[in-house]
């Protein structure tokens, strides 16, 4: 498929006004995307656990117009208006308003809120753009012919893959939002379907031992960023280790294969690990560089390091661009797991906060 292929034909139907809710989750990359061309393209493939808990739900609301000059939008987070949000949504509907041309017609109201801190590196980029893009998907949805039963597969297929289309053009990581349990972002030879336009499901088989894994996600820090994550992607442009990194995340991808089918927990901890903190070695390496770790981070990694070895239990870490840790492990070890991040790791967690959560399988519409 190309960008083309999203490009609307003339709408059959006109709607005066209208309400939709999404809810879309979160999601946390085990083998990291970090660095990207023009529009949104990545400059490598990244693979990806969809939550379950953390999620954003965003109503939208809608009323035609008489002017379609401008865009025209509010946005409220948890009932409060929010124009700081407005630069980034004005840039995301300049950039897809050639894949839904509806978008100067109506003045949106964009009601959001989110189950987890915003801008604490638990991806509420990903779950907000993508939950506004399926509200949006849904507007052009109804906007447009209704498809015989015999169609309907097909269109549902090309929903999902339009909305992470247009979810990536708002933040990267967004397109994988839209389906779970696992999803590709990013064209790569070892997986068959890959694109850079989109988020797909993995296509191949998957080892009991990762269905229902859980991530515990350790509050180190529920504050906004120092560095924003399109800064930090920014800055992989003239990075002296660029290059290495990107083919080291296509080689990691194709490692993880094997690992996902047979099952192998040990090596699966290690090729997450490493991925979360060569993650972490690319900003500290970058000009200017930075860290967004913060010393609990560190004490909670060496705790679980500690714990893992004394126990033979297999929990893991992962880091998205935050100083927060998401704490992995099978459903079947939970038990004992879940009673040492209690007893040991929750001390270093702002104001003693977590949150258990669990793979997911993607968004979902909230009927009225």
């Amino acid at each position: 498929m190309t960008e083309q292929d999203f490009i609307p034909e003339t709408y059959s139907k006109t709607l005066e006004k209208g309400k939709v809710t999404w809810e879309s989750p979160s999601n946390i990359a085990l083998v990291k995307y970090w660095g990207k061309k023009k529009h949104q393209i990545p400059e490598n493939p990244s693979i990806s656990f969809t939550l379950n808990e953390c999620k954003t739900i965003t109503t939208l609301t809608f009323t035609k117009k008489e002017s379609n000059k401008d865009f025209s939008f509010e946005v409220y987070l948890d009932g409060n208006k929010e124009d700081d949000f407005k630069p980034k949504i004005q840039t995301f509907f300049e950039r897809i308003e050639s894949y839904l041309p509806f978008l100067r017609d109506y003045h949106f109201k964009i009601e959001t809120k989110n189950t987890f801190p915003h801008s604490s590196g638990i991806a509420s980029s990903a779950s907000g753009m993508s939950a506004l893009a399926l509200c949006l998907m849904s507007i052009e949805k109804e906007l447009s012919v209704r498809l015989s039963a015999v169609e309907t597969s097909f269109n549902e297929n090309l929903f999902n893959q339009k909305a992470s289309f247009l979810a990536r053009l708002g933040s990267g990581s967004a397109c994988r939002s839209i389906e779970g349990d696992l999803i590709v972002w990013g064209k790569t030879d070892s997986i068959e379907g890959s694109t850079d336009l989109f988020g797909v499901k993995y296509p191949y088989k998957v080892h009991q031992n990762f269905k229902n894994y859980q991530d515990t996600i350790l509050l180190v820090d529920k504050g906004e960023k120092q560095v924003s994550s399109t800064v930090g992607h920014n800055l992989m442009h003239n990075h002296p280790y660029a290059q290495n990194r990107f083919q080291q995340a296509h080689n990691n991808l194709e490692k993880l294969k094997p690992i996902l089918e047979s099952g192998d927990l040990n090596a699966f901890v290690k090729l997450v690990e490493s991925e979360a903190l060569t993650l972490h070695a690319m900003m500290m390496t970058s000009m200017p560089y930075f860290i967004l770790m913060k010393p609990n981070t560190l004490e909670i990694i060496n705790k679980i390091w500690r714990f893992r070895q004394d126990s033979g239990l297999h929990i893991s870490f992962t880091l998205d661009a935050g100083a927060n840790v998401h704490v992995l492990y099978p459903k079947n070890e939970a038990t004992q797991i879940l009673e040492f991040i209690k007893s040991e790791l929750v001390a270093y967690c702002q104001n003693g906060h977590y949150i258990c959560d669990q793979i997911g399988f993607g968004a979902n519409q909230i009927k009225e």
